[in-house]
């Protein structure tokens, strides 16, 4: 069988998402199986770790995929979350499911009002139909020589994060308030990850509140993310990404996700 282009990856997390991982061996009847690199599985790692849910932690290559995942996902993708002996995958229904499943476990991350509750729905949908599509049409630009074609990815992107920006709440912290929700681990591990576009996209720089006050409210935004433990944790040292990164960046990644932005399609 030949292996899969993007299948030569570090085999498990490191730095703190490491010492996570290790402290989550133990036999659980709820189980994560997981690819440490995966922005995707870090949307219900983080909340597993925010609510203190007991789990077990399973490292899966998901381009390597172990019959224990497929016999729970056909697709063989990861998150798949493993729920006494049933599947439950795609991460945006895992999240909420936890919120539900646990709600002896806070804090809580729906909010109570229906207004409210729907509109993080459709924030937490805004993440998968046009924030990570602009995300990886920046990251994936090629020819690097085209500078006029990468400004212009670089310009929709930053459209697109305005589009956020304008909806966060005036004072924040978080994307809500005072109050932490599902909307803000949904959308964390790619604005975690945006550090990619300086190292690998010639440079990159948020506009700050200088330009307008709602590019204040995303760094605030930003700046609470990156001091959340619960989002931080599961991330691993930034040096273990170039690699992945640099086959997105290259244009090269034969992901499913990288394929998909490829043709101009959204997130499969």
């Amino acid at each position: 069988m030949s292996s899969h282009p993007d299948a030569n990856l570090h085999p498990v997390a490191t730095g703190s998402a490491r010492a996570i991982v290790d402290d989550h061996q133990s036999e659980q009847p709820l189980k994560l199986y997981s690819g440490w690199f995966c922005p995707f599985v870090q949307r219900p790692w983080s909340i597993l770790q925010e609510k203190s849910i007991p789990y077990q932690y399973v490292e899966v290559n998901p381009y390597h995929k172990p019959q224990s995942l497929l016999s729970l996902n056909p697709r063989g993708l990861v998150p798949t979350l493993q729920y006494d002996n049933k599947p439950l995958y795609e991460s945006n229904v895992i999240c909420e499911f936890l919120e539900e499943a646990y709600p002896d476990h806070g804090p809580k991350l729906l909010p109570d009002d229906v207004y409210l509750r729907a509109k993080c729905r459709i924030w937490m949908d805004w993440c998968g139909s046009r924030f990570i599509p602009a995300w990886h049409r920046y990251l994936q630009y090629q020819p690097m020589t085209d500078k006029s074609g990468l400004e212009k990815a670089k310009s929709d992107f930053l459209a697109v994060l305005k589009e956020l920006a304008a909806e966060l709440h005036s004072t924040g912290p978080w994307f809500l308030g005072e109050q932490i929700s599902l909307v803000d681990f949904v959308i964390a591990p790619w604005v975690l990850r945006l550090w990619v576009f300086g190292h690998f996209k010639g440079g990159f720089e948020l506009p700050g509140e200088s330009e307008g006050e709602v590019w204040g409210r995303l760094e605030r935004w930003i700046k609470a993310l990156e001091g959340r433990e619960s989002m931080a944790g599961v991330m691993s040292e930034r040096e273990r990404y170039y690699s992945i990164y640099q086959r997105y960046a290259d244009d090269t990644a034969q992901s499913e996700l990288a394929k998909a932005v490829r043709s101009g399609k959204g997130v499969p």
